[in-house]
């Protein structure tokens, strides 16, 4: 069979990662992404589930910088759903 090369972009700390891993699992970089490629096409899908977490949707991000901007100032800002929220619980 022809063989083809590949050329993937990774971030440096996650390529030392993987590759660490998958000499502990006694496979080479090349090995374990025919490995992948393989299950993808036996399986016809990615053959793990992808998701987002909802934590780190935009609105959270927005509220996340918001807090670290205000932190050293004493500034607590509060949308008026969380305030009318926080008056219902009382």
């Amino acid at each position: 069979m022809a063989q083809t090369n590949v050329n993937i972009r990774m971030d440096e700390c996650v390529k030392r990662q993987f590759d660490l891993i998958c000499t502990e699992l006694g496979l080479n970089m090349s090995t374990a992404f025919n490995v992948f490629a393989k299950a993808v096409i036996r399986r016809n899908k990615i053959p793990f589930e992808l998701s987002v977490d909802p934590f780190f949707n935009e609105f959270n991000l927005e509220r996340l910088r918001n807090a670290i901007a205000n932190r050293g100032n004493g500034t607590i800002t509060k949308t008026m759903d969380e305030l009318e929220a926080m008056s219902a619980d009382e």
